[in-house]
């Protein structure tokens, strides 16, 4: 695999699906990209090929020295991205793959899937025009925000909705929000001017909506204000690599 993937990286090729057994459900292939110098130490440490059994599941890698993304490929719920290789997968977090920059701990990536029995969407222009579907985003990200503590305050905004075909030949909406967050350290204080609320976090959210086997799939990326320009090259090209494909 090792040798197919350095061919596939000298000849601008696509590697084809890992061939692991029948119960094989996920592929991981390298994209070759130029290279984002605060990950590059990282990213050498972790070239190398192998496959490695995770439980039920199996994950393939093809990696190639120099490589800045590998390919995430979900068969079994069908959908595929590429990520940057120095990204660590984290289990357990709630959404169906969520990885992490292990550099920004802030700075990750999921995707969402709406329930196979509750949902039948047939295209992605179900959720209305980009526009409504992007309210729809930002709401259901104050929602997961929600939070008991006194004095807490969220403020935000839509900086972009839009919707594009993509190179197989499917609609998707590309939603972009800001959201800060305000606190109190002192909110139980008696005098005004001891509660005065300070900025908690400043953070971006890129969201991907597509539909594919009557079920819709949201990619969220989430980067620290502080970084987004450093780290938006890398970001977008995760964004503009998603893909929805029937599921196995």
């Amino acid at each position: 695999m090792a040798a197919a993937a350095a061919a596939a990286a000298v000849g601008g090729g696509r590697l084809p699906p890992c061939r692991a057994g029948p119960r094989a459900r996920f592929s991981c292939r390298c994209g070759s990209h130029n290279a984002v110098p605060r990950r590059n130490v990282l990213s050498t440490m972790l070239s190398t090929s192998g496959i490695f059994l995770l439980g039920p599941k199996q994950l393939a890698l093809a990696e190639t020295t120099g490589g800045t993304f590998r390919e995430y490929i979900d068969t079994f719920d069908g959908y595929t991205f590429f990520y940057p290789k120095s990204w660590i997968q984290v289990r357990g977090a709630g959404a169906d793959i969520f990885f992490r920059d292990p550099f920004v701990l802030d700075e990750n990536m999921s995707v969402e899937i709406s329930s196979p029995s509750s949902s039948k969407y047939m295209t992605v222009e179900d959720l209305g025009p980009p526009e409504k579907a992007a309210e729809r985003v930002l709401q259901q990200y104050l929602t997961e925000f929600m939070s008991t503590r006194l004095g807490v305050r969220r403020t935000s905004n839509i900086l972009s909705a839009s919707s594009k075909v993509a190179d197989d030949g499917k609609l998707y909406y590309e939603v972009e929000v800001n959201i800060k967050s305000y606190a109190s350290s002192n909110e139980l204080a008696v005098m005004p001017q001891d509660r005065v609320q300070r900025l908690e976090w400043d953070r971006r959210y890129l969201s991907v909506l597509g539909v594919e086997n009557k079920r819709l799939y949201e990619l969220r990326l989430q980067s620290p204000e502080k970084v987004f320009k450093e780290e938006e090259g890398d970001l977008r090209r995760v964004m503009d690599s998603f893909r929805v494909i029937k599921s196995a």
